[in-house]
């Protein structure tokens, strides 16, 4: 009975605390096939071009800014009871534009929906840390990588399909939070030693400064790479687009099929991750950047695509890499403070993309330029993991030497 009990808890502590990513998702995609007819709704408010947008907007704005607030309350307040109560806030103000009329009013909740966004963002990850370790811990956080993903694609249709019926439909979904509310509360514990037999890691345990340098470099390092991930999924159908494409179906249903890269990265890394972080950032960079270099040298679509696909499979790879690496040299005392401010800069590397990308095209000649550019700077990437590989690899108890 004990035995059944413990397996039960490992498989639903890890999909109760998996599923909430998929929140994080849903705040931009599911209303984003709706923005038309919100723009309609409130043509006649002043300045409707520039409000009616940040109903998306705001709540990635709120996480980019706050992920690392909210890692620092959940280490001083508790990890489980401030993800509980982010699921309860993020259903209220989440659901508020059901009855909300007043577009300020709308957007002020949108700024809720990413305070809430950011609690679950961060400590969801973190109790995941907390719950699993070795490669189990690899392997759940490599698939929130795939999750959020997938979700994309399903929101996305959800929200088109829950839109057709009112532009305020889609706010229903924003209470799912309350059925991952019920799963953390029955299925996680404050303290990992309450699900899975773990003791926790009371003893502080301070980051030496070698360590610390190493989390600065992985934060540095992930800004770029969340650069240069979010410009094939920001820019790619605007890639097709200049090859000729003009069918918003067909531009649509090749980007989704390119996109499928993510999530079969994620598992290739949950096959590979063994090799260290140094080895794969090598391998991770070189495939972003023989994608970039494709697109950015294409004539036709399907060496386009061909390069979208490969760079997007090195992009589900290098996400959790980064992530995991992170994430294993935060002592339990800062684990949510450090989880906060890696996704702080992953979002804030998100933000910058499109800036990067505008900013490049006008001065190197257009996006298909700029594609070939950010091969370069891939390659460049690469080159950085590679030194890095050789100045700081470690010798292992069994006597070979471990990337980093």
């Amino acid at each position: 009975m004990t035995m059944a009990r413990e397996l039960q808890a490992g498989v639903m502590t890890g999909i109760s605390l998996l599923l909430p990513i998929t929140l994080a998702t849903m705040a931009v995609v599911l209303l984003a096939p709706v923005l038309p007819r919100l723009m309609v709704e409130y043509a006649q408010v002043p300045g409707h071009d520039y409000l009616v947008p940040m109903v998306l907007t705001l709540p990635a704005l709120c996480v980019a800014l706050l992920c690392p607030l909210a890692g620092l309350m959940g280490d001083r307040f508790g990890r489980r009871r401030l993800l509980l109560f982010a699921f309860l806030l993020y259903a209220a103000v989440g659901m508020a534009p059901l009855v909300l009329i007043d577009l300020r009013a709308i957007l002020v909740s949108r700024v809720g929906v990413g305070i809430a966004e950011a609690l679950i963002y961060v400590l969801s990850t973190t109790m995941i840390s907390d719950h699993f370790t070795g490669a189990a811990r690899d392997r759940w956080l490599a698939w929130q990588t795939a999750f959020a993903s997938l979700s994309a694609l399903l929101f996305f249709a959800l929200g088109g399909l829950l839109g057709s019926f009112g532009w305020r439909v889609p706010f229903w979904v924003y209470g799912s939070a309350l059925v991952m509310f019920v799963l953390v509360w029955r299925y996680t514990s404050e303290h990992p030693a309450n699900v899975s037999g773990q003791q926790p890691e009371q003893a502080p345990q301070p980051m030496t400064a070698p360590t610390k340098v190493r989390f600065a470099f992985i934060v540095a390092i992930t800004v770029v790479a969340a650069v240069l991930f979010y410009t094939v999924q920001i820019q790619g159908a605007v890639g097709l687009t200049h090859l000729g494409l003009t069918s918003p179906a067909r531009i649509g249903v090749l980007t989704a099929l390119a996109s499928l890269g993510v999530p079969l990265g994620t598992l290739v890394y949950a096959r590979v991750a063994g090799q260290g972080p140094a080895r794969l950032l090598c391998a991770e960079f070189a495939m972003l950047a023989v994608g970039f270099l494709l697109m950015g040298y294409s004539r036709g679509v399907s060496m386009f695509l061909a390069g979208s696909f490969i760079n997007q499979l090195g992009g589900g790879m290098l996400l959790p890499t980064l992530l995991v690496w992170a994430i294993n040299l935060l002592p339990y005392q800062v684990r949510a403070r450090g989880t906060g401010l890696w996704q702080s800069s992953f979002a804030l590397g998100q933000w910058l993309s499109t800036l990067a990308v505008t900013t490049l095209s006008l001065r190197f000649g257009g996006l298909m330029a700029t594609f070939a550019l950010l091969g370069y700077v891939a390659l460049a990437c690469m080159g950085i993991a590679a030194v890095a590989l050789l100045l700081f690899r470690r010798r292992r108890p069994d006597g070979a030497f471990a990337a980093f």
